[in-house]
């Protein structure tokens, strides 16, 4: 099976909470506080690995979930941080945000890391917030959520070599003819629906990988049919074998073929037309082929001037090592690396994180009857890491409000002494301090 877009889910693993412990030894009646920080919650990390091929696994599992890191300790000691959970893909992966659609990574070598879900940082244990004034304080905090979105996986074929034409030119036929792959091959239309890879031995130590792509249909680079489902695999092939039917079996004109798919080609993607094409005229052991291709050579020299055309028979075999020999030629004369856009700068281990909009917009203030809602990326972050059942953190997180200047926005906004303030999912009572 042939899988090559999938939508799944990941999420780092949030951070261990903070510890309150205080030394309990013998001959230290004042014991100091002693509560440690929480481990860091591992990340989740999309690895390249040349041996895959498709995405088919991702069919059966969606969600990726990284482990939690461990809860502080007593004597200080900081909770264990949780390995990373690694996801592999094959080579040509590209990443996108499925809420912005926005291209993440474009995977491309074996090895290549990317961290897609950022674990969260672990709490603090009490140890942390000792001070002069209070010297043991009874506060700590929760560990911060890991990162967590869903992703839309798009495999694009690593093939050297890609075969187009129009439905029933006989490109499977060729396929099967040169490589071990065994595509379905029938006399119907759009038979080959994903694309099939074959390693073609020309000999000599000469090889390459050859893509059958389905065939094209008018109004592919719009969508038509499923044309951008198709064309998505070309653009990394380094050659274009253009296959033609110089029988017209099917009724249709061989040269208007090539230039109706060649128009495909190049709206869909300009850089398309920078790669070299070989064209094919394929079922020349048909009577009719030969007078088709004196046309059709006539006026690709009237268009086009003088261009390469070779004549084979895919069911034969006539021709055939001889068009194998001329791509060899043209793959060792172009780079090795496939063409491709470049659309994100990748390093070997980078982090995305989601654009942080607390510093943008701290806080809003909205009512609703006699209720003040407050609400901000930054205030929901410290919700969640503070410890409610201690006094001393439900102080500290009343300070922070105060300094942040949402007492003053409150009064500003009309509350009163006594009025409700909802944050997130609690209740507080407002309390006039001047």
């Amino acid at each position: 099976m042939f899988v090559d877009k999938a939508k799944v889910y990941v999420k780092g693993g949030d951070g261990g909470d903070g510890m309150i412990s205080f030394r309990r030894e013998k001959y230290v009646p004042e014991g100091g506080p002693a509560g440690g920080d929480g481990g860091n919650g591992g990340d989740v990390i999309l690895k390249v690995d040349e041996g895959l091929r498709t995405l088919v696994d991702f069919k059966y599992q969606r969600h990726f979930k990284a482990k939690r890191g461990e809860k502080g300790k007593i004597k200080k000691q900081q909770g264990a941080n949780a390995d990373d959970m690694i996801v592999r893909v094959p080579p040509g992966t590209v990443v996108h945000d499925d809420d912005t659609n926005e291209v993440l990574a474009d995977l491309t070598t074996h090895g290549q890391e990317v961290i897609i879900a950022k674990g969260g940082k672990g709490g603090h244990g009490n140890v942390r917030f000792a001070t002069s004034s209070n010297p043991a304080p009874y506060i700590a905090e929760n560990g911060e959520e890991g990162q967590e979105r869903w992703i839309v996986l798009e495999l694009k074929v690593m093939a050297d070599v890609g075969l187009v034409g129009f439905p029933s030119v006989g490109k499977s036929t060729f396929l099967s003819r040169v490589t071990s792959a065994k595509p379905k091959i029938a006399s119907y239309h759009f038979t080959t629906l994903t694309p099939n890879l074959g390693v073609v031995d020309v000999g000599e130590g000469k090889s390459f990988v050859l893509a059958d792509l389905p065939g094209l249909i008018e109004g592919a680079h719009e969508g038509t049919g499923l044309g951008h489902e198709f064309l998505r695999h070309i653009e990394r092939t380094r050659i274009i074998l253009h296959v033609v039917d110089m029988s017209a079996s099917e009724g249709r004109d061989p040269y208007e073929d090539w230039v109706k798919i060649n128009s495909e080609l190049y709206q869909y993607s300009e850089k398309l037309k920078e790669l070299p094409q070989i064209i094919v005229a394929n079922k020349m052991d048909i009577p009719e082929s030969e007078d088709n291709l004196k046309k059709f050579r006539e006026q690709l020299y009237e268009h086009h001037g003088e261009l390469d055309v070779f004549e084979v028979s895919a069911v034969s075999g006539k021709g055939v090592q001889e068009l194998l020999y001329k791509t060899v030629d043209v793959l060792d004369a172009i780079p090795k690396q496939p063409i491709v856009e470049e659309v994100s700068e990748i390093e070997d281990r980078k982090i995305y994180t989601i654009e942080d909009q607390s510093e943008k917009e701290p806080f809003t203030i909205r009512r609703e009857n006699d209720v003040f809602i407050i609400e901000g990326e930054r205030i929901n972050k410290m919700l969640k890491k503070t410890q409610f059942g201690t006094y001393d953190s439900v102080m500290r997180f009343s300070r922070t409000l105060r300094n942040m200047g949402i007492d003053q926005a409150l009064r500003e906004k009309g509350a009163k002494d006594g009025q409700t303030i909802r944050i997130g999912e609690y209740e507080f009572e407002f309390v006039e301090k001047e």
